[in-house]
């Protein structure tokens, strides 16, 4: 039977304004004669022994359906019909009532009929114009092809309910709404277009077992990440999908459409809030100036020149040693900014004179200098290439940024740099300390340095490595179970090195806000939960232990340091330690040590500049008793 009707409804669209015409006019004709028999309360066989009713009929019926169709009625779609329709059928029927009456009175100037009738007349045809067209509409939504795909909406406002009526107007979506969870108490027990609202987050599990539900879709725009973590942990063990709309800056239209759903990312469950800027002082600190990003072609240089070409900076250099990584950057910054010069340079930091040449030839005022080896276990093995490059390559760089007069030096650090248990960590640490030198030497230059944690999707990062073994069906590999890290968004880390630049008087070393810790293995889960499996059933988690060098938990200061506040909330200023009087003496030795040193020699070398660099595993041991 149902088949039967879909193809009839099929054939319809060829003769839809024939049929819908032919409808409203036998609705016309009958709201004309229903007016009359109920103002004048005679039988049909009287009423057309009247001299007005066959004129009545014969004015008021080509005139309304005249009235009708430039009103626009024929060009709805039934099966769609809405509030704006019935707005539409409200005003058509009144200029149709009025513009009859009117015909009707150049004809018989309305003798014996009474004015009433068309009172009459206008609500009828309200009541049978609009009741035929959301008749169809709730006939057509009741003989639907069932949805094989069920969802619970998280969130019963506006964007929960234009999502709703999305799916139930457009079958080819394939999805069903099922309930909805809203933490308002009073819409607890209510209905939604029929569909009931079970109650707050904490009941979205209990509903998705009850319903068999197998996307939950977060229809929140304005939710915060913790809120979507407890809704992605509530649901690790079900085997579901969880899907969200973006947020409210996302939206161009401001209506909700079911292609804005995206899977829930990392970014989504780490993220915070957008941070408030001083676009003004970085716009001072960029606009008009000569930029030069060392390391540009890395995620964190990389995100420093999309985000510093919207200060329109006279020029932009940028500085990479690998050819495939300035290549991309370079084809990025073609589309992006056509019109901005931008010179594109393979170069090693390590290189001197090639540094010194560079700054000669290009004279930047402000200096980002991202360039730097940071793979932990990796440099462990590599104590010397670290050394090299991210000390050796940032002291040539920060020197000929004061000996040619850079306004500004940005050294972009790390959160490893605190109490280094680890090459890279301690390597960073001394570029803090050549920053913090060199500024007594070059004091027209501001030497800044800028510490955060770990980025989201950087190149080497975890949360791609989870991804990859996911796709693979695992094993998911964790280091130790109580492994924890701060984590930022790559834009929010560059914007908030902006903001720091902008803000420095020389010398500081800024710590970004990095909100609570991760740990780790919470992480793991949750990407396996995002990604449609149960985590330890479906894909395992296995601990692989601590890498050398690695630390159970970063800090962003050390037990010596304080902090100072800054105008920023995001941003604070760390009290460091002076360097030593000889500091100097030992980092030129530190750097002429070489490849040939052995590993002891080069870590007692380390050591004498960065006297609390120590192994991981004592740390470690004692961060692990204050875990438990």
């Amino acid at each position: 039977m149902k088949q039967r009707l879909n193809q009839i409804f099929q054939l319809l669209p060829r003769f839809k304004v024939p049929v819908v015409m032919g409808v409203d006019a036998s609705i016309v004709a009958m709201a004309i004669l229903a007016s009359f028999l109920l103002r004048l309360e005679a039988s049909l066989p009287q009423l057309f022994a009247t001299p007005y009713i066959l004129p009545a009929l014969i004015i008021g019926l080509p005139v309304q359906m005249t009235v009708f169709w430039f009103a626009g009625l024929y060009r709805g779609i039934w099966r769609f019909s809405s509030i704006p329709d019935l707005t539409r059928i409200l005003v058509a029927t009144f200029l149709g009532v009025s513009a009859s009456a009117l015909g009707l009175f150049f004809f018989n100037r309305l003798e014996s009929i009474p004015r009433s009738v068309y009172v009459i007349d206008w609500l009828i045809l309200v009541v049978g114009l609009g009741g035929v067209r959301f008749s169809y509409r709730i006939f057509r939504d009741s003989i639907r092809p069932g949805t094989t795909t069920k969802a619970i909406i998280v969130g019963a406002g506006r964007a929960g309910e234009q999502l709703f009526r999305e799916f139930k107007n457009n079958p080819a979506l394939n999805m069903g709404v099922v309930g909805f969870i809203d933490d308002e108490p009073a819409l607890k027990g209510k209905y939604l277009h029929g569909v009931p609202v079970f109650g707050g987050i904490p009941r979205v599990p209990e509903v998705a077992k009850m319903t068999g539900a197998t996307e939950i879709l977060i229809a929140i725009p304005s939710i915060d990440n913790k809120k979507i973590r407890q809704i992605v942990d509530l649901c690790a063990d079900l085997g579901v999908s969880v899907k969200r709309l973006p947020d409210l800056s996302s939206f161009v239209t401001g209506k909700v459409i079911a292609t804005q759903l995206k899977s829930v990312s990392p970014e989504d469950l780490l993220g915070r809030p957008p941070v408030e800027l001083n676009r003004q002082a970085m716009a001072e600190m960029l606009a008009g100036k000569r930029v030069l990003v060392t390391g540009a072609g890395g995620s964190i240089g990389g995100e420093l020149c999309r985000q510093i070409i919207a200060f329109q900076p006279a020029s932009l250099i940028l500085a990479e040693v690998t050819e495939l990584f300035l290549y991309e950057i370079e084809r990025e910054m073609s589309e992006l900014a056509p019109r901005l010069p931008v010179t594109y340079l393979i170069q090693d930091v390590r290189n001197r004179k090639a540094v010194d040449r560079m700054f000669r030839d290009h004279r930047p005022e402000v200096v980002f200098h991202a360039a730097a080896y940071k793979h932990v276990p990796l440099m462990e093995e590599n104590p010397w290439q670290a050394i090299e490059n991210n000390v050796g390559g940032t002291r040539n760089v920060a020197s000929a940024a004061g000996s040619f007069g850079a306004e500004r030096f940005v050294l972009v650090s790390t959160d490893k740099a605190v109490n280094p248990t680890n090459v890279m960590g301690a390597t960073k640490r001394v570029c803090e300390m050549v920053c913090t030198d060199l500024q007594q030497d070059y004091p027209e230059t501001r030497y800044i340095a800028v510490r955060f944690g770990n980025v989201l999707g950087s190149t080497g990062s975890v949360i791609p490595l989870f991804q990859k073994q996911i796709e693979a069906g695992g094993p998911v590999t964790v280091t130790h179970p109580d492994v924890r890290r701060y984590f930022m968004s790559i834009p929010e880390a560059v914007q908030l090195v902006m903001q720091a630049a902008a803000m420095g008087a020389g010398g500081e070393v800024f710590v970004l806000e990095m909100g609570d810790p991760v740990r780790i293995v919470d992480l793991a889960r949750e990407m396996i939960a995002l990604s449609g499996f149960i985590p330890e059933k479906e894909i395992k988690i296995v601990f692989t232990g601590l890498r050398p060098g690695e630390k159970l938990y970063e800090e962003l200061l050390t037990d010596a340091e304080s902090t100072v506040a800054t105008s920023h909330p995001g941003v604070r200023i760390a009290r460091l330690s002076k360097n030593s009087e000889d500091f100097r003496d030992r980092l030129d030795s530190l750097l002429k040590t070489g490849a040939v040193t052995s590993r002891t020699d080069l870590m007692e070398q380390l050591r004498s500049v960065v006297p609390e660099y120590g192994p991981a595993i004592e740390a470690n041991r004692k961060r692990l008793r204050l875990i438990q």
